[in-house]
C-alpha cells in the first residue's frame, strides 16, 4: 500500500457531517454539469454463459452517460478485465487502463468515483477505503457483508463527505415512485402487511476440489479481507454466493432488492423481530446457505415476509407478483418491477401506473448527485436499513431461533451467540476502519 494510501486511512479528507444532509451541494464537489465526472470500476466478472456481468455491464452504462467517463477497469482476474478494457472502449472516446488492484484507483486523483461490482465481502471495505481516498461510492447490493460493516460504511460516507449509493435500482424507476407515493397517500389506507418472494430453478454446485490457482487469477487479492483458505474449484467465479465467508445467500443476492421496496412503501426502518427458518434441501452439494427460506419482520404495526426458493422457478401455485401490499383498504401490487396496480377490497380499480425500467436513471442520479445537482435515491443509510434485513434474517437461520433488536441501538439484544455474526474476522491488510 503507498504511503498516499496510507495517509488516507489516518486522516480526514474534509470536515465530517453529522446525519443525513437535506441539501445535496453539501455532499457534492461542486462539478459543472459539462464537467466529466470520471470512473473507476472495481469487479469485472462475466456469466458463465460468456456474458457481460455486472462490473462490466455498469461500467458501459456509466460511459454512456453524459459527461461521464471510465478511466480505469479492475478485477483480479485478467481474462476478465481485458474484457471489460475493450468494452468500454467501444462506448467512449478513450480507452480505459486496465489493473489489478484497486488501491491503484484510490491514489488517482483523476478519478471521482469507484464503482463496486465485487463479490459481497468486497463491498464495504473497498467502499469505506474508497470515501476516506476522497472518491464517491456506488456500490452493488448488498452494501455489506455483514451488520457491523454497514454501519462503519454510514460512518465513513458522514466522516469524509462522501456519496455513497446502492445498487437497487427500482429506487429510481419512475413507476415504483409512484407506487409509493400513492402508499403514503393512504391509496390503500393504513398498509398492515406487505411480502415479497424470489424463485428461481438454480443447479448444484458439486464438491470443489482444491487445485492450482489459474494463473489469470490473483485469489489472494480475490480474497481480500475475508479469511484466506486454499483455492477450490468450485467458488469462483459465482458460487462464492453460497458461502457465508464471502456471500449473503439469495437474501442479500436477490432478496434486497425487493425488501427495499417493502420497506420503502411501509415507510419502515427498523424491525423489532426478525425469524427466518428453511433449509438446503435440493442438491447434495458444499452449499453452505439455504435454498429454501421464509423470513418474517415484526414492525410494531405492520409486518414483512419474504420468501424465497432457489431450485425450482415460479410455478402456477406461486404468487404472479413478486411485491405486494396489503392495507385496511385494499391492496397493491408491484407489476413487471416497474408499475403498479391498486385495488379496493372488492377487486375494484383504485390506480395504476407504470413507467421504464433499468438503471439508466439511478446510475445517473448518483452522478447528478456528485455534481450538486439531486439527492441519492438509495443513499448508504437507507442501503444499510435495506440490507441489514437480509444480515438479519440470515442470522436468525444460522442460529436457529428468532431473534430481537433493541430499539435504541437497533442491534440484536439478549443473544451473545447471534451478536457473534454481527461482524466478522478479516485479514488485516484489508481490514475496515473509519
Amino acid at each position: 500500500m503507498s504511503n498516499l494510501l496510507r495517509r488516507q486511512f489516518l486522516q480526514t479528507t474534509s470536515a465530517g457531517m453529522l446525519g443525513l444532509m437535506s441539501a445535496p451541494t453539501l455532499f457534492a464537489d461542486n462539478k459543472s454539469p459539462n464537467e466529466k465526472v470520471i470512473v473507476g470500476v472495481m469487479g469485472t466478472s462475466r456469466n458463465a454463459s460468456g456474458s457481460d456481468g455486472r462490473g462490466t455491464h455498469l461500467a458501459k452504462s456509466f460511459a454512456n452517460l453524459p459527461n461521464c467517463e471510465v478511466k480505469t477497469v479492475c478485477d483480479v482476474n485478467s481474462l476478465n478485465v481485458g474484457n471489460a478494457q475493450e468494452g468500454v472502449a467501444t462506448k467512449q472516446n478513450r480507452k480505459p487502463e486496465a489493473i489489478a488492484d484497486y488501491r491503484r484507483m484510490l491514489d488517482d486523483p483523476e478519478i471521482d468515483a469507484i464503482v463496486i461490482a465485487t463479490p459481497d465481502h468486497w463491498h464495504a471495505p473497498a467502499g469505506i477505503a474508497a470515501c476516506q481516498a476522497g472518491k464517491h461510492v456506488y456500490v452493488e447490493k448488498p452494501c455489506s457483508h455483514n451488520p457491523h460493516e454497514g454501519e462503519m460504511f454510514i460512518e465513513a460516507a458522514r466522516k469524509y463527505d462522501r456519496r455513497v449509493q446502492m445498487g437497487t435500482q427500482r429506487r429510481s424507476r419512475p413507476g415504483l415512485q409512484e407506487a409509493v407515493a400513492k402508499l403514503h397517500e393512504g391509496v390503500i389506507g393504513k398498509v398492515l402487511y406487505a411480502s415479497c418472494c424470489y424463485y428461481n430453478a438454480r443447479g448444484g454446485i458439486g464438491h470443489g476440489k482444491q487445485v492450482a490457482v489459474p494463473d489469470y487469477l490473483n485469489w489472494d487479492l480475490w480474497q481480500g479481507p475475508a479469511p484466506h483458505v486454499a483455492y477450490r474449484d468450485n467458488i469462483a467465479p459465482y458460487n462464492w454466493h453460497w458461502f457465508w465467508d464471502w456471500g449473503t445467500a439469495e437474501m442479500g443476492n436477490n432478496g434486497v432488492h425487493y425488501l427495499d421496496v417493502l420497506r420503502w412503501g411501509l415507510g419502515v426502518d427498523h424491525p423489532q423481530e426478525v425469524s427466518s427458518t428453511g433449509g438446503k434441501f435440493r442438491n447434495e452439494d458444499d452449499q453452505e446457505t439455504p435454498d429454501t427460506s421464509i423470513s418474517t419482520y415484526h414492525f410494531g404495526d405492520c409486518f414483512i415476509t419474504m420468501e424465497q426458493r432457489s431450485w425450482i422457478k415460479t410455478t402456477k401455485f406461486d404468487p404472479a407478483t413478486p411485491m405486494r401490499f396489503f392495507g385496511e383498504g385494499g391492496s397493491l401490487e408491484i407489476v413487471s418491477d416497474s408499475g403498479y396496480r391498486a385495488y379496493d377490497p372488492n377487486g375494484k380499480e383504485l390506480a395504476s401506473g407504470s413507467g421504464p425500467g433499468g438503471e439508466t436513471n439511478h446510475l445517473q442520479n448518483f452522478v447528478d448527485s456528485i455534481r450538486g445537482e439531486a439527492e441519492l435515491n438509495c443513499e448508504i443509510e437507507e442501503a444499510h436499513k435495506s440490507t441489514q434485513l437480509c444480515h438479519l434474517a440470515n442470522i436468525s437461520y444460522r442460529v436457529g431461533r428468532r431473534i430481537s433488536l433493541d430499539e435504541q441501538t437497533h442491534q440484536i439484544k439478549n443473544d451473545p451467540a447471534a451478536m457473534k455474526l454481527w461482524s466478522r474476522e478479516y485479514e488485516k491488510e484489508f481490514e475496515p476502519k473509519v
